[in-house]
């Protein structure tokens, strides 16, 4: 940020006289205003889009980011030779100082859907929280006690009026220029036998439902809940064993709606307003493997992922959010440079005949060049321990990729990179020509995976009776933004 956008104002008596003449008094005044407009400065430089990927870039490799890592408060401190505790009990603030230049809050930082003039809180980053604080007149430090009341534990709140701390006129001042809603409206909730919670949310600014999934497993004290989201209403990449890819993209979600779905499964799952803030989260863990091609919201998809694992907010591990894709390389490559999220690779094919029919994209990006990508950038440095292999999910269709000859291909795979394979049941739906390879060919087909060295896993089918499993969600006949579903694919000529 340009530091003249920070203009400091001298007393006018202060320019009669030499500067070594002025009063005391008056010169600590003229100190603080000088480092307060510093401050403002500061943390408009840190929310610059060059400062954001310069930050989780360096968070990626695990290397310290001096200089505009440091808080508002304290930059401040160390300028007025004070501590930090001293800095914020003195209420340091960019606000009193005179700032040439104020961004409108009407076209600052990420803007609900629902009403464009209203900020939505929860699509933005705590840097770019702190920077809209600071372009509305109020002090960034607020940024830090309004992630708290959005994320933490025993708070999750869905309005300003929830938020006790917090003074009325700044309620007020919040109510009529943002929001902390998420732009989602909870329609229903379908539960299976299992436990497994199939979540329907209406989108505030029309298109449709959009489904989130609450997957509980090793229930007890030690046990985990994932929550399953949605990135997209619909999907453009035409997957033919998918549902969801029959409604045809719709509409793409806000960081703000991606947000809410894990907000609100934390809520379901016990984390809300009241909740012991001595007892651990139950929802632990996020799969990006809802409705939609995540990386075709890439943009989206990095504020959200950013946002969940930020520490001060949800403080989700990096391990512990995945984004699965189903290749599309380019922003891949983005997201490996630009977020320490875990990654998932949707491959469920090995040659790209098969993969081209199942998977279009694979017509625009191979198998040579994703393949060759992930060796490129795997195992990734300092991304935590998920992410010393490529984590490949390969749905097995019977007859079609449960061959010995397509074990075998994927542990030539295993042989070229670090890799772990994730084996999922295919899950059937009205209309769909495919079928799920038998209980006998899915554990062969692991075994031999596992005699030749490889890494495999089975993921156990949940929820699919109340149609929540993988590839099940959606509803395309549904008639908002309503349009017709994507062409079927004919088979490779050795299969029909």
């Amino acid at each position: 940020a340009d530091t003249t956008h920070a203009a400091w104002h001298v007393p006018r008596a202060a320019r009669r006289q030499p500067f070594t003449r002025v009063r005391p008094r008056r010169l600590v005044t003229i100190l603080r205003v000088m480092m307060r407009a510093t401050a403002a400065a500061a943390v408009l430089a840190r929310s610059s889009p060059g400062a954001l990927v310069l930050r989780r870039t360096a968070a990626i490799r695990r290397t310290p980011f001096r200089g505009l890592a440091v808080s508002p408060t304290g930059r401040l401190a160390d300028l007025a030779g004070v501590d930090s505790e001293e800095a914020e009990r003195r209420g340091a603030s960019v606000s009193d100082a005179t700032l040439e230049v104020h961004a409108s809050a009407s076209t600052s930082g990420a803007r609900s859907v629902v009403d464009p003039h209203l900020a939505s809180l929860k699509g933005m980053r705590f840097e770019e929280l702190e920077s809209w604080l600071v372009s509305v007149g109020e002090r960034p430090q607020r940024a830090a006690q309004l992630f708290s009341w959005m994320y933490r534990r025993g708070k999750l709140v869905e309005d300003f009026e929830s938020m006790e701390d917090v003074s009325r006129k700044f309620r007020d001042t919040l109510g009529s220029i943002a929001t902390v809603e998420g732009d989602l409206e909870m329609e229903s909730i379908k539960t299976a036998t299992d436990g497994t919670r199939k979540v329907l949310y209406r989108l505030k600014n029309g298109g449709g439902v959009v489904e989130s999934v609450i997957i509980p497993s090793n229930t007890g004290p030690d046990g985990r809940t994932t929550v399953c989201v949605s990135s997209q209403l619909g999907c453009a990449m035409n997957c033919q064993f998918c549902f969801t890819a029959k409604m045809g993209l719709r509409k793409n979600l806000t960081a703000a709606q991606i947000v809410e779905q894990v907000v609100h499964a934390r809520r379901l799952t016990g984390g809300g307003r009241g909740a012991d803030v001595r007892q651990r989260e139950e929802t632990t863990n996020v799969v990006f493997m809802g409705m939609g091609e995540p990386l075709h919201n890439v943009d989206a998809v990095l504020t959200a992922v950013d946002v969940l694992t930020d520490p001060r907010g949800l403080a989700f591990s990096r391990n512990k959010v995945t984004v699965s894709t189903s290749g599309l390389v380019p922003e891949i490559e983005r997201y490996l440079k630009e977020s320490s999220g875990s990654l998932a690779v949707s491959l469920n094919a090995t040659t790209d005949e098969i993969r081209s029919w199942i998977m279009p994209i694979n017509r625009k990006y191979n198998l040579e060049r994703l393949l060759g990508t992930l060796r490129e950038n795997f195992p990734r440095q300092g991304a935590g321990r998920h992410q010393r292999h490529v984590f490949f999910e390969y749905i097995l269709l019977a007859g079609i990729n449960d061959s010995d000859e397509d074990a075998e291909r994927l542990l030539e795979i295993s042989r070229s990179m670090p890799s772990k394979f994730n084996l999922i049941y295919f899950n059937t739906h009205e209309g769909s020509e495919f079928r799920c390879s038998d209980e006998a060919t899915i554990k062969a087909f692991r075994q031999k995976l596992v005699d030749g060295g490889a890494m495999a896993t089975i993921r156990a089918s949940r929820g699919d009776e109340e149609m929540a499993a993988c590839g099940q969600l959606g509803s395309p006949d549904a008639p908002e933004d309503w349009k017709p579903a994507p062409p079927k694919l004919p088979k490779p000529r050795r299969l029909r």
